[in-house]
């Protein structure tokens, strides 16, 4: 005969004696905290009023000692932030900025009058008044800015009483989740002994020495009218700068010299593939282009796409966008083009390979998180300006998302049936012309699309570097502040990524209809 039993967890027996267990996570007070614990477990909900006193007086100190570290970083913060205000309100100079502006009006004011005075003495009549008038404005601006010294003074009796009245309500705060957030750790330390537990007395030192510090030092940088310039600014030595910056300088100059056939080469290749892809899209006359984009759109992602894609083009053509939409298409086209081929060999590669892609993931990194006008520094001193170094500047942005979705498609291609595969006498060629690719063909395809929107996006960008195209239409209404011709050249962009965006993703859902 069986008998069903159902276990519970302490949580669910909140009748159950925990004292012992408790005096041994708490180390001290443990009648207290077992009883306060009960309470919290028996409330539905996880909270109830319960309020610690030892964490209301001391607040920081005592989550420290407890081994609340998430806590004692809140405590502190809420803590610093009353200080402060009860430390301006009580003996800082709340005023100092003001008086310190209005006495260097008043200097002014003085120099101006001696001005007058001179004008007057040379017989100048005009010359005077329009001293006069400019030292009447210096004395308006001075008694402003008396009255708002005199006004922030008068503010201190509030933000002193304000601090009290936010510190009261800090500790009772201090006091009300203490015992519901060490509930919490006592829960977590049932499972997992690794758990901090107990008082530790060394925490709480640790922690006040860490307080008393932040405390200070906040203190006399804002309460202080004149504080320390070692609070205010970092001691630096630009004789450091100065030499890293030389010396990077130097070895750059030196691989620009001796590699410059190498950086001569790439360029001269990126050429002829974009000029091979303008010649097709900017040399063709514009008819026939368009005709054969919308049929393209039209077969790949269906008659409402087609019919954006036919809308979209006209805004192009009657905004005479045509011309450099095709030249930044040819830029984004050839720059996807080196993407893909790139980058698909190498994320099957890093797939394959995890020393290799671990090797690589930084590299990807610094890719994908360096601000773009930082890498355009070395582009330009190995390739000067132009389009390829545009191109280059553009995969560099581009390249990290094919690699890594190529090599995530790869890894997920279920073991299983590569190894069935294999065990059929399958080369490696075969498993991956034939079933890593296929299966992985999704999150390959959503690379691809990634790739072509980040390389979009460097459009404006490139634009700085002489890559032309629309990005160079949208530059310039930035230097001259035409809005109305960076609003137009923007839609523009837009719709060629929007554009591009919906062609591939309905090529992507054929093949995968297909597959």
């Amino acid at each position: 005969m069986e008998t069903n039993v159902e276990i519970q967890s302490v949580d669910e027996l909140p009748n159950l004696d925990i004292s012992e267990s408790v005096t041994e996570f708490t180390g001290t007070s443990g009648k207290y905290y077992a009883h306060e614990f009960g309470r919290v477990q028996e409330s539905s909900s996880g909270y109830c009023w319960t309020f610690n006193l030892g964490s209301a007086l001391f607040g920081p100190l005592w989550a420290t000692a407890r081994g609340l570290w998430g806590l004692f970083w809140v405590f502190s913060v809420l803590e610093l932030i009353v200080i402060v205000m009860i430390g301006l309100g009580s003996w800082g100079d709340l005023g100092s900025d003001q008086f310190a502006r209005a006495e260097k009006l008043a200097g002014n004011y003085e120099r101006m009058m001696d001005r007058v005075e001179s004008a007057i003495e040379q017989g100048d009549e005009e010359g005077a008044a329009s001293f006069r008038k400019r030292a009447d404005g210096l004395l308006k601006a001075q008694e402003k800015a008396l009255a708002q010294a005199k006004e922030a003074e008068a503010g201190a009796t509030r933000i002193f009483v304000a601090g009290l009245i936010l510190l009261v309500l800090v500790k009772v705060f201090e006091g009300l989740v203490a015992n519901i957030a060490y509930e919490r750790q006592y829960t977590r330390w049932r499972t997992d002994k690794k758990v901090r537990s107990g008082f530790n007395w060394s925490n709480g030192i640790l922690g006040a020495v860490i307080v008393s510090f932040v405390y200070v030092v906040t203190l006399m940088r804002f309460t202080s009218g004149n504080p320390p310039e070692i609070i205010t600014e970092f001691p630096i030595d630009n004789t450091i700068y100065l030499q890293i910056s030389a010396w990077i300088d130097y070895w750059f100059d030196i691989a620009s010299r001796n590699f410059a056939f190498l950086f001569l080469g790439i360029s001269r290749t990126i050429r002829i593939i974009l000029d091979g892809v303008e010649t097709l899209l900017v040399g063709t006359p514009w008819p026939v282009v368009m005709v054969v984009i919308i049929i393209f759109a039209y077969r790949s992602a269906g008659p409402r796409v087609a019919i954006f894609t036919a809308a979209a083009l006209c805004y192009l053509a009657v905004f005479g966008f045509w011309q450099k939409s095709m030249a930044t298409v040819a830029l984004l086209g050839t720059a996807s083009f080196l993407c893909i081929a790139i980058g698909i060999p190498l994320g099957v590669w890093f797939a394959r390979s995890q020393r290799a892609y671990a090797f690589a993931r930084p590299v990807l990194d610094l890719m994908q998180t360096l601000p773009s006008f930082v890498y355009l520094i070395p582009i330009i001193a190995f390739f000067g300006t132009g389009k390829p170094p545009g191109i280059l500047a553009s995969m560099i942005f581009g390249l990290p998302p094919i690699i890594r979705l190529t090599a995530l498609g790869i890894r997920e291609v279920p073991k299983d049936v590569v190894e069935a595969a294999r065990a059929f006498g399958a080369t490696d060629m075969q498993i991956l012309r034939g079933i890593e690719v296929p299966l992985a063909t999704p999150s390959i395809m959503a690379g691809v699309n990634q790739t072509i929107m980040m390389c979009l996006s460097l459009v404006v960008i490139a634009a700085l570097i002489d890559a032309k195209g629309l990005g160079y239409d949208v530059l310039v209404a930035l230097q001259y502040a035409a809005k109305g011709q960076g609003i137009l050249a923007g839609i523009a962009i837009l719709f060629c990524a929007i554009v591009i965006d919906r062609v591939v993703q309905g090529r992507f859902k054929d093949t995968e209809k297909g597959g």
